[in-house]
């Protein structure tokens, strides 16, 4: 088992590109003393407010007779036919959670996650406003495991002007259930799983987090709005302070499944911001997705059949439930040090 580190850590030692006040990656931008969270433009964004203009085509032959003309245009026609691609406008900001490098979401109280919250909120206000963005993804990946370079407690939200492959996917799935049923797919998956109880984890007034029934990672999780609630922006005081409430509850037993820190990658989906109506094919949520087995070292792989053919389950979505279940959420590092 990973030993735990020591809770009275140095908070400075150790500070990186985006503790406060230190100089930022490349050395061009130095962070402000900041005592809460702190938002920044991406030094290194994957999308750019303004994208040159894409074209391509296929090069012709270097003969010149009319059959290597006719060639390739027919290639031309294939690869228009078969091949799509399309420049992507956005902004890309990341989030810091605290000012200390030593946390992680896991150790966080109520109040700092609550802050992250609203600052969520905010970004997504601002971006939203913008005529080209229609979609704002907001997610974390915690831990090296899941490619996170900087270890310093921080989230990243990007904002496009196309809606990305898996919420269509999920906005499609909605769309077709509320026009056969009449009500909303996650709602009433919601109202399935409280009565059923066996794949609950925790849950308060405004949110439960369960693992779903088609979960495909070991330790999986899906934490869903108990209200027909569309994103962010819609949720109330006490709503935003019951999320910060349901992702400590639900990081803090991550991290004590093995005593470590415990990797993910964590993403909210909500309505996206392209002025259309999505009542009847949005609700808000967040998933969950952790990579470990069977220890804080071994994890899972997507290989062979699982990627050829269909995923397989390690553990029963029940299973992981009464595992997480019957994690504290009180962190080890605190009860081994009591």
């Amino acid at each position: 088992m990973v030993q735990p580190l020591e809770r009275n850590w140095d908070r400075t030692a150790g500070a990186h590109d985006t503790s406060p006040s230190n100089s930022r990656a490349g050395g061009k931008e130095m962070n402000p003393s900041y005592t809460s969270t702190f938002v920044f433009p991406n030094d290194f964004p994957a999308v750019q407010e303004t994208q040159p203009v894409y074209s391509w085509s296929i090069p012709a032959t270097s003969t010149d007779n009319l059959q290597s003309v006719a060639n390739t245009e027919n290639m031309q026609s294939i690869a228009h036919s078969l091949l799509k691609a399309e420049i992507v406008r956005g902004q890309c900001r990341v989030v810091c959670f605290s000012p200390r490098h030593d946390l992680t979401m896991a150790e966080m109280d109520i109040d700092e996650i609550l802050a992250v919250v609203k600052t969520w909120t905010r970004e997504y206000i601002e971006l939203s406003a913008k005529e080209y963005i229609n979609y704002i993804q907001i997610f974390e990946n915690k831990g090296s495991m899941m490619g996170c370079s900087n270890p310093h407690p921080h989230g990243q939200m990007w904002a496009l002007g196309d809606i990305p492959q898996e919420p269509s996917r999920e906005l499609s799935s909605m769309k077709k259930y509320y026009e056969e049923h009449s009500r909303c797919l996650l709602c009433d998956y919601v109202a399935l799983e409280t009565r059923d109880g066996a794949r609950i984890v925790c849950e308060n007034d405004s949110f439960v987090c369960l693992v779903p029934f088609w979960a495909v990672w070991p330790f999986e999780t899906l934490v869903v709005s108990k209200h027909h609630l569309g994103s962010l922006v819609d949720l109330n005081p006490v709503q935003q302070k019951d999320l910060a409430d349901v992702m400590r509850r639900v990081a803090c037993r991550y991290d004590n499944v093995f005593e470590s820190s415990f990797p993910y990658s964590m993403g909210i989906h909500g309505a996206p911001c392209d002025g259309q109506p999505h009542a009847n094919d949005c609700h808000l949520h967040l998933h969950f997705y952790p990579p470990l087995l069977r220890s804080a070292t071994i994890k899972k792989f997507l290989v062979g059949f699982e990627m050829m053919a269909e995923p397989q389950r390690d553990l029963t979505p029940e299973q992981a439930a009464e595992r997480l279940r019957g994690c504290s959420e009180i962190h080890y590092k605190m009860t081994n040090t009591l």
